[in-house]
């Protein structure tokens, strides 16, 4: 009995270290291959960096101002008799606007009118009777200041009676009128802003050093969010001879077409001065670029080959980059690449330097220098 005992125990720490033995080298293959496979690699698209022809422009903010505008008011007291114009329409110069009531002035001209005939005919009766000596020279020369005397009041009234008369001073688009049917208005009270919309100005400055390569006649593009995709070209029309003192800034001022109206005096623009050059530029997808305080820095792809296994991959090497001007969706570099790299365009703000990588070209933008983006 004891005999069988003992032959159990035994069979049963058999089985037992051999099970044992078994999960060890189990857990030893399995932490064997955890070391050696690692993270798996990124999935990330890559382009090439290109080579392409800019042209220089000098970019700056502006705003839009009407070649002629001024806000029409009245120059003497009045009521309103007449409102010829509707807001926001097109006039032409000399067009009458508004008309204030003028018929004691009329009166008064009638009167007048009535006087300087009988002041003329005095004068010309004075100028036979001097002659023949029939009156004093001094009655002649009362004549004569009588007539001049009654001149000036016509002169006078016919004036008072044209500035009852506002009329446009130039071709324009008017605005919103501030006056109504029957109301008295004073001297100087406003009637209606005059703007005319073609062509107009964009004023603008820029730094004193970009003053080298400033002159009048350079091409100038101008577009606005008010109408995306649209631009607006013109010409550089006047540089101020002066430097502001505070912000060591030039002020400058373009002339454009805008035959459709579309741009409007207090316009926010961005402006481009094109520069009569052309520049060979690196450039890459903005969205390549990992903007850092302590540099910009975009990842190259290379290639790797593992020591252990001798199998080549892909991995991101880190490069700091010097970034040039922007145009569009893509970004100038100055240094730090060269043509025919391969950059992590996709996916880059995932990676660090070395990181194993799979390029998976379905997640590469469309990159373009004229963007149209759908949700504008």
């Amino acid at each position: 009995m004891l005999k069988k005992i003992v032959l159990t125990a035994l069979g049963l720490l058999i089985v037992v270290g051999a099970l044992v033995g078994v999960k060890v080298m189990q857990f030893k293959t399995m932490a064997a291959q955890a070391s050696n496979a690692g993270p798996p690699p990124e999935s990330v698209a890559a382009g090439e960096v290109k080579e392409a022809e800019w042209q220089p422009t000098l970019d700056a903010v502006g705003t839009v101002t009407a070649v002629q505008g001024v806000t029409l008011s009245a120059e003497i007291p009045g009521t309103v008799r007449r409102i010829a114009f509707e807001s926001g329409t097109l006039v032409k110069a000399g067009a009458v606007l508004v008309e204030l009531d003028a018929v004691t002035e009329r009166a008064q001209l009638e009167a007048a009118e009535a006087g300087a005939d009988i002041a003329r005919t005095n004068l010309e009766s004075g100028e036979s009777l001097v002659q023949s000596g029939a009156i004093a020279t001094t009655q002649y020369k009362t004549y004569k200041a009588q007539a001049r005397s009654a001149e000036a009041e016509l002169a006078r009234l016919r004036s008072v009676i044209s500035k009852k008369t506002i009329r446009a001073p130039f071709d324009g688009v008017t605005g919103l009128r501030q006056i109504n049917l029957g109301q008295v208005v004073g001297a100087g009270d406003t009637i209606v802003t005059l703007q005319s919309p073609d062509p107009v100005y964009v004023d603008f400055s820029l730094p004193q050093q970009r003053l080298s390569e400033l002159k009048v006649g350079l091409d100038i593009r101008v577009d606005t969010d008010s109408y995306p995709g649209n631009s607006y070209e013109g010409k550089l029309s006047a540089i101020q001879p002066e430097v502001d003192a505070a912000t060591r800034n030039v002020k400058l001022r373009a002339t454009l077409q805008n035959p459709k109206h579309e741009l409007r005096a207090g316009m926010f623009v961005r402006s481009q001065i094109l520069l009569p050059t052309t520049d060979k530029v690196l450039i890459v997808p903005a969205t390549a670029i990992l903007y850092a305080p302590y540099g910009d820095s975009v990842f190259v792809v290379a290639q790797s080959k593992d020591e252990k296994t001798g199998k080549s991959h892909l991995i991101a090497q880190q490069k700091f980059v010097r970034l040039g001007t922007t145009r569009g969706d893509y970004v100038a570099v100055t240094k730090g690449l060269q043509k025919g790299d391969r950059v992590v365009v996709t996916g880059a703000f995932k990676l660090r330097n070395g990181a194993a990588i799979a390029i998976n070209d379905s997640l590469l933008p469309k990159p373009s220098e004229t963007p149209t983006p759908d949700d504008t």
